[in-house]
């Protein structure tokens, strides 16, 4: 097929050197896979990006474009554009980017579906306040749509009201966005990623290993623990396959898939998730359309269940377009 694929990037005009690395690792596996590949990357004008797209006239758009211009809501708005053009693409569509975005109506349908998740509150800009339970200290506050960890650090985790607002007024000002404050789950964190639609194959979990975090921060996994190489919480941290039992690898996977189809993934995803002590299943995040680079958790592991990468990009690209009929 004629494949585009399709990255934002942070200003105009951008050069090679300003696109993703993940974007030419996709680009050469769908290549050795036998396509024909190009790629185009936009900024914020959307006759820019359909003249592209009309200039190239692929079969379908790889679409790994997470912004569009400013905007914190810019991957649904790039689907959006797709959807209305009538173009095929990969992953979610801007219904079910929204549903992912929005952490506080993600909850509601978790809780529609009977899956576990943290208690939370919900502070807008607006000063309206809505809760999804009574809560209970300590909370972890962050930004109710952005991702990628904006806006978390080792602060995000109150233990008193004063705290709670400092945060929730921080988030106001500096990412312009509405705050969420959930209960803090202590436990073990685990990435389950997720391909396919009708049958979705979940493949095995990975565990956030944090045997170097530093011992007096909660194990959070911050800006600074995702992003920032040369912090502690960086090099403390490792994403490996977890080494779980055969049961509690089925109930992780099971959780996962059930949370992946309440908030109607599409294609392919990850879910984050805690385990307590006790045994219980926290589902934090669903992230549609998660981070394809060949280090990236699901990557790896689908290199754990035998999927090399260019073999995990082929599964989207099928995905996908069983779901146009094709």
């Amino acid at each position: 097929m004629k494949i585009t694929v399709l990255t934002a990037v942070e200003a105009p005009d951008p050069s090679d050197d300003d696109l993703d690395v993940v974007v030419g690792q996709v680009s050469r596996a769908l290549k050795k896979l036998g396509h024909s590949v190009s790629v185009l990357a936009i900024y914020s004008d959307v006759g820019k990006m359909l003249e592209g797209l009309s200039r190239r006239k692929p079969d379908l758009v790889f679409n790994m474009a997470e912004t569009f211009g400013d905007s914190v809501m810019g991957d649904m708005l790039v689907a959006a554009i797709l959807e209305s053009q009538g173009y095929r693409y990969t992953g979610g569509g801007p219904g079910e980017l929204y549903l992912s975005q929005d952490k506080g109506l993600s909850k509601k349908l978790l809780e529609f579906e009977g899956i576990l998740y943290p208690r939370f509150a919900v502070f807008s800009r607006a000063a309206d306040f809505e809760t999804g339970g009574n809560l209970r200290m300590p909370l972890f506050v962050k930004p109710l749509r952005a991702d990628s960890s904006i806006g978390i650090g080792a602060k995000s985790l109150v233990h008193d009201t004063g705290s709670l607002m400092k945060q929730v007024d921080k988030i106001h000002r500096e990412l312009e966005d509405a705050a969420l404050a959930e209960e803090y789950i202590e436990g073990r964190e685990f990435f389950v990623g997720i391909v396919g639609n009708i049958k979705p194959q979940a493949l095995p979990p990975v565990e956030v290993d944090f045997t170097g975090f530093p011992k007096d921060q909660p194990k959070i996994l911050d800006s600074r623990a995702k992003w920032n190489e040369a912090s502690k919480e960086y090099k403390g941290t490792r994403s490996v396959i977890a080494d779980i039992p055969d049961e509690l690898r089925a109930k992780l996977q099971k959780v996962s898939i059930d949370a992946y189809r309440a908030l109607r993934v599409r294609d392919y995803g990850r879910v984050d998730l805690r385990l307590t002590e006790t045994g219980e299943i926290y589902v934090l995040e669903v992230n549609a359309s998660c981070y394809l680079e060949e280090e990236s958790e699901l990557a790896m592991a689908a290199n754990a269940a035998g999927i090399e990468y260019p073999a995990l990009i082929e599964k989207i690209v099928v995905a996908a377009e069983r779901r146009y009929g094709r």
